[in-house]
């Protein structure tokens, strides 16, 4: 099961987030908040955590 961290305005900044906490060991899933047809560069997209995770991800966030 996965659960919403955080949510990002674009898809470079959505990966660059998936770099980072995938870089510390915690597995990532970027999600399109709209449907898959307005994927695009500007759309806006929730980066998805597992749960009971959420406090490795406000570690690394606390990290950098």
């Amino acid at each position: 099961m996965w659960t919403e961290f955080k949510r990002v305005t674009s898809l470079i900044t959505a990966e660059m987030w998936k770099e980072v906490f995938e870089g510390e060991g915690l597995p990532v899933r970027i999600l399109n908040d709209g449907d898959i047809l307005d994927w695009s560069e500007r759309a806006t997209f929730r980066i998805m955590v597992p749960r009971g995770r959420e406090h490795v991800a406000e570690e690394i966030l606390r990290k950098l």
